[in-house]
């Protein structure tokens, strides 16, 4: 059934009932369903306002296709040829819109987008145009696949779904008007195909640090920034880190997506940066802030006064409120190129998977091999109350903070691993927690969660000075009792002692904490067949 329904996609461009639109017309045709800010930047709304994860389904072969269905999904699987059969009419005669848009730029991998998305509601051509301005125009000639997604917003709500087929390059978005899945579905199928190209697939941002070591030499290094949503991945990756001495500085490249190459090397996917605004101030965050100000910038689900000002700190619409800003628009710190160099032309690597937890964790810790292995296949953090309200507080886990893996998790962990022993002392790994420390977190009588003590928290600026600290190679670092990692001794800019444990906890309160959290990764890690022992056994 998939066969036809590519068939019938791939011939739908130049049908009487698609319009193909390029940025100048998409522009001009979304403009009039948008709220005009008063910094020049345009305002839209939609009526879903995240993904739809449980309500997304990966289907193909035994090595693609998702395993251990909720009853939610199973429902989808069961009634999928008649849902795709439906879809093929519809799509015969609803009136369409066709645009195209490429990933990436360079010589070797550039997934060609086409997007085929109804309009039989008008305002729904916001989705194509927040989209489009995440991607670069349309190479035809680029070397690369061909990825299609039709998204048909109206569809019944109690239908709503996400239908991918990786192996045959096409995503269906039904029931969803949230920008979101359009670009992270295109995104997915993008990331299978790296994968098929021995890439190794991150959500992770990219950028180059220039910092002067303890030596006075100024060294160059690449680096990745992991992290789950509300981590402060996006944050990091679009911060200078106060490097601002006499050669120092830094090139942002990537916000979200790479593709990482064995030679070290990270491919950039997007020219603009999708990003979360909730809570933005000038005063921590000034490079996106000014970003989100500039003129262009393009919103969605953002709370605007009557006059036109925008409020990031005013949720009344809800907590994922996004915004897409050129590159450009971040200032001198942005390159043209997207993509990281390889370690041949670098002085190292430094890899942060950001974390956010609230009780035991160091704020930060420097891994050995294995350890940052096993950090990967954690994609640790914690939920958060904007996710599930029940639930906050608790452990979240997603390998490689990565929650579009398609295919064997545990080749991602292997992958990753033997990248790290290949290239020995010229990566260094960390966990950076932008949580902190001291949470006692219970629960009542009705089982919802009551905070007992306050987390000392960790600022923006704070973990700017621990990264600007590892960028210069200035740390001493020490043996950590809890979870045998290496801990710092001090930061330049910080004042360590106040997230020392007895502050907060008496010895066996700090003792059942890491042991609770060590037996949870233990047991985490254990589940995923074929992963190196040496990484199982890393953590334990």
């Amino acid at each position: 059934m998939v066969a036809e329904l590519l068939k019938i996609v791939k011939s739908l461009e130049g049908s009487s009932n698609v319009t193909s639109l390029d940025m100048a017309a998409l522009a001009s045709s979304a403009e009039p369903y948008g709220r005009p800010t008063t910094s020049g930047g345009l305002s839209f709304y939609s009526n879903v306002r995240n993904r739809n994860a449980s309500q997304s389904v990966v289907f193909g072969s035994d090595k693609v296709r998702e395993k251990n269905l909720t009853p939610i999904q199973q429902a989808i699987v069961e009634k999928v040829d008649s849902t795709l059969a439906a879809v093929q009419e519809y799509i015969k005669k609803a009136p369409l819109i066709c645009v195209k848009r490429t990933i990436g730029k360079n010589d070797t991998f550039n997934p060609k987008c086409t997007l085929f998305l109804s309009v039989q509601r008008q305002d729904n051509v916001r989705q194509a145009h927040i989209w489009a301005n995440t991607l670069r125009d349309y190479a035809a000639e680029a070397p690369g696949p061909d990825l299609y997604l039709v998204c048909i917003p109206e569809w019944p709500e109690q239908e709503r779904q996400v239908l991918v087929f990786p192996e045959s390059g096409i995503t269906v978005v039904l029931g969803i008007d949230y920008v979101g899945e359009v670009k992270m579905g295109f995104l997915r199928q993008a990331m299978w195909r790296a994968k098929q190209e021995r890439m190794l697939s991150l959500h992770s941002g990219s950028k180059v640090l220039m910092a002067r070591d303890k030596d006075g030499q100024v060294k160059r290094y690449g680096m990745l920034l992991f992290g789950l949503s509300g981590t402060g991945k996006s944050t990091h990756s679009c911060h200078n880190h106060g490097l601002d001495g006499d050669g120092e500085g830094i090139s942002i490249l990537q916000d979200d997506i790479v593709f990482l190459r064995e030679d070290g090397s990270a491919l950039g996917t997007e020219q603009g940066f999708f990003l979360k605004t909730e809570g933005i101030r000038p005063e921590n965050q000034p490079l996106i802030y000014d970003g989100l100000l500039a003129p262009g910038a393009l919103f969605e689900n953002v709370m605007l006064d009557y006059q036109g000002n925008v409020d990031f700190g005013d949720l009344s619409l809800g907590g994922n409120g996004r915004a897409v800003i050129p590159r450009t628009a971040l200032g001198p710190d942005i390159p043209s190129d997207i993509d990281m160099p390889s370690l041949d032309n670098l002085d190292g690597l430094i890899i942060a998977f950001v974390t956010r937890r609230m009780t035991v964790l160091p704020i930060v810790s420097k891994l050995n091999a294995e350890q940052a292995a096993a950090t990967f296949m954690l994609g640790e953090s914690i939920e958060t109350s904007a996710g599930d309200p029940a639930r906050a507080g608790e452990s979240v886990r997603v390998v490689g903070t990565n929650p579009f893996v398609i295919g064997d998790k545990a080749d991602e962990g292997n992958w990753f691993y033997n990248f790290l022993k290949r290239h020995g002392d010229k990566v260094q790994c960390y966990l950076l927690n932008t949580g902190g420390a001291g949470e006692i977190r219970e629960r009542d009588a009705d089982g919802h969660p009551v905070i007992k003590q306050q987390t000392l928290r960790v600022e923006i600026p704070e973990m700017a000075s621990i990264i600007r600290s590892i960028a210069r190679n200035s740390v001493q670092w020490n043996s950590e009792p809890n979870f045998s990692t290496l801990v710092p001794d001090k930061i330049d800019g910080l004042d360590m002692d106040k997230f020392q444990l007895d502050k907060f906890y008496t010895s066996e309160q700090t003792n059942q904490y890491a042991k609770t959290l060590k037996q949870e990764r233990k047991e985490w890690l254990s589940r995923f067949e074929g992963l190196q022992k040496e990484i199982v056994q890393a953590l334990s």
